[in-house]
């Protein structure tokens, strides 16, 4: 049996432009991939510590848009507190329960796409492991100078923090079942 501190390790490799984020979670494919597709699910869990996400829209279709907002409710984040953070994505191919891809935007509370903030292509498998998921997150940027700068504006603690929280979520899931 693996330490649960080894399967909740995020592995993260950059090569040139591209970002690959590998982790492991103590759930189904079929549950993982849910909670990436449907609202009921994403409310629960995306985003970093202190963060919620007060508005999720999914139209989860090839062609459709995923508008959100984060919004920082911790107090102990200091200026981040009260800070909304809005993305939108679109969904360019779905292969139910193995892969989502879409791309991925930094938007205003219209949907109006930031030209100041990469996009990115991001490329999610979900690997059946006994039981457990390896989920694979692939984001392709324009320029390694594009993954920087989202490196440099705290991704990898970010999205450490937002499967941290998923990984509660599918252990609350499970339990209820």
């Amino acid at each position: 049996m693996t330490s649960s501190n080894q399967t909740n390790k995020l592995v993260s490799k950059v090569e040139g432009s591209t970002l690959v984020l590998e982790r492991i979670f103590q759930a189904p494919r079929e549950l993982v991939f849910r909670a990436f597709s449907e609202a009921e699910h994403l409310k629960h869990w995306w985003g970093p510590k202190g963060w919620t996400l007060p508005v999720c829209n999914v139209d989860f279709r090839p062609g459709g848009i995923w508008h959100y907002c984060m919004k920082c409710k911790d107090k102990n984040q200091g200026d981040f507190y009260g800070m909304e953070s809005w993305g939108k994505a679109l969904y360019k191919e779905i292969t139910v329960p193995e892969q989502i891809i879409y791309t991925d935007w930094f938007s205003d509370a219209e949907g109006n796409i930031s030209d100041d903030l990469p996009e990115t292509l991001v490329q999610l498998d979900f690997i059946e492991l006994d039981g457990q998921t390896k989920l694979v997150n692939t984001g392709k940027y324009a320029s390694p100078e594009a993954l920087q700068q989202v490196i440099d504006m705290g991704m990898l603690p970010g999205i450490s923090q937002t499967f941290d929280n998923l990984d509660v979520h599918l252990e609350n899931l499970q339990k209820s079942n």
